[in-house]
């Protein structure tokens, strides 16, 4: 009987570089992971050492292969984390860290940009509201502050396409890290050549665009012996993370929405085509192309999510495990005692869009304990992904909600999963795939070299068990209160506090 070929995910994460092997049922037969190593010399700052994620990609790839017959492994494909990207001189070397996509040294790049190219005219070429995040402000910032490097720069590529690359030899973009560049005009799916110019930069220093789930080479010889991979394998383009985990769960119809819970936390709705209403740019929300063909994306990003609850556990009782911050916060009535937590602490999320916006505890007192802190994080961690949808749904060409699934390690969080449910109002269906992403990425891998004839044909063959988290009836209403009366005016009340913190920010750095 012949054996189900192999299909490989690797998934370059902020917290984790894994590496999951599934049958094209969607089965997982291995997987490795390893902390994805950043640095961070001072606030605002974070990087990778482009050496550092390709051991560390290695180093997870000679795991899996150890675990399965090798000779069944038909092809592998990269999902990252976006905005993120590596500058290569002419022979192919990196020549500078990988600026991570949160690290904020490039706010002032945003603000030339604004002042230059205006907000709206950036959201109606590439989709996108302007933020610091994204790899066009992290390019302007190494030409204007590593004029040395800079000038030797032939070539950036998004982090998974520099993983491809290492692995294969050859160089691609796929659309859906390309609209996280801010150089991609996204309803013609080509470099922006207008914008580009505009800034003093050519489409050229960015690789050829290809769709996702695109052969664009095998495993390198001398990669082949140091992953255990045959050479035989196919690389294939993947993707955004957000975006390949969509595709795994077949978020692609209308009125699905995906949550996808990490670090960042993301709500994530597919569109028939792009959205054209400036506004939706001013209020922080982005577009892109979806990784399957013709269809778009429109998310909004609570960008320190699972990353405010790491914040609180490392900064104020790091020796203290995560079930009991949430034993604790279980013995916390709803409402927490009064507490609430504004949980913007990288920028302001969906439908505000501040690159200068902060979180906040609210209402502490003397009798205010630990248990009461951690549960205001999943509260309002539950309100603002609240507040990101309702701001979304209420554009007349986005289709109406009708399902709400849910991915991600902080979905192990039950506590936050009936909190989310119960603030919505409505049902949460936790998928049962282990990690989405890495299976998007592997199913692009899949359709690539033709184990799956097309995209239902893949999706089809995916089988996955789903939970649902119902509301808490008797909860509902005191949500509602606290979201209407607490934490919708949470953020405009502080908003001016914030701006006139951000000088002594700036001068701590």
């Amino acid at each position: 009987m012949t054996q189900d070929p192999l299909l490989i995910g690797l998934d370059i994460g902020t917290t984790n570089i894994k590496a999951l092997v599934f049958t094209p049922n969607g089965t997982q037969v291995a997987s490795a992971s390893t902390p994805t190593p950043t640095h961070s010399p001072r606030p605002g700052w974070a990087y990778y050492e482009p050496e550092e994620l390709w051991n560390a990609a290695v180093t997870v790839l000679r795991q899996v292969t150890e675990q399965v017959e090798a000779n069944r492994i038909f092809s592998i494909a990269v999902a990252s984390m976006g905005e993120a990207g590596v500058p290569l001189d002419a022979e192919n070397n990196a020549l500078y860290p990988a600026i991570a996509w949160y690290d904020s040294r490039t706010e002032p790049q945003a603000e030339w940009l604004g002042k230059t190219l205006g907000k709206d005219r950036i959201f109606h070429t590439t989709g996108l509201s302007l933020q610091p995040i994204f790899g066009l402000c992290k390019l302007l910032w190494l030409k204007e502050n590593e004029a040395d490097i800079f000038s030797k720069t032939v070539r950036w590529l998004n982090i998974s396409e520099y993983i491809a690359f290492r692995l294969s030899g050859e160089q691609a973009t796929e659309y859906s890290l390309a609209s996280r560049t801010m150089a991609l005009d996204i309803v013609k799916r080509q470099w922006a050549d207008d914008i580009l110019s505009e800034v003093g930069l050519s489409s050229d220093i960015y690789a050829p665009l290809v769709a996702s789930g695109t052969v664009i080479g095998q495993v390198m010889d001398d990669v082949s012996q140091i992953t255990g991979l045959p050479t035989s394998v196919k690389v294939a383009t993947g993707g955004h993370d957000h975006v390949c985990g969509a595709f795994a769960l077949g978020v692609t119809n209308p009125g699905m929405v995906l949550d996808s819970m990490g670090t960042a936390e993301t709500i994530f709705l597919s569109l028939p085509e792009a959205l054209t209403n400036p506004q939706l740019g001013r209020e922080g929300y982005t577009q892109g192309a979806h990784v399957v063909p013709d269809l778009y994306y429109v998310f909004g990003s609570l960008y320190q999510s699972g990353g405010s609850i790491e914040w609180f556990r490392s900064t104020f009782n790091e020796i203290v495990d995560y079930d009991t911050l949430i034993q604790e916060a279980q013995a916390i009535a709803p409402g927490s005692h009064g507490v609430t937590f504004l949980p913007h602490l990288q920028l302001a999320s969906s439908p505000f869009d501040d690159i200068r916006g902060r979180g906040a505890f609210v209402g502490l007192g003397i009798d205010v304990n630990r248990g009461m802190l951690f549960r205001s994080i999943l509260e309002g961690i539950a309100c603002d992904v609240r507040q990101i949808l309702e701001a979304v749904l209420a554009y007349e060409s986005v289709p109406p909600l009708e399902t709400v699934f849910a991915f991600g390690g902080l979905t192990r969080n039950r506590l936050l999963m009936q909190i989310k449910a119960t603030v919505l109002n409505r049902p949460i269906n936790i998928t049962g795939v282990s990690d989405a992403v890495s299976l998007g990425a592997a199913m692009l891998g899949g359709l690539g070299t033709g184990v799956y004839y097309d995209i239902q044909h893949a999706q089809e063959l995916r089988h996955h068990n789903v939970e649902q988290i119902d509301p808490i009836s008797d909860q509902v209403e005191l949500y509602e209160q606290l979201y209407t009366t607490v934490y919708q005016p949470l953020y405009p009340a502080i908003k001016q506090l914030n701006h006139a913190l951000h000088p002594f920010r700036q001068r701590n750095h």
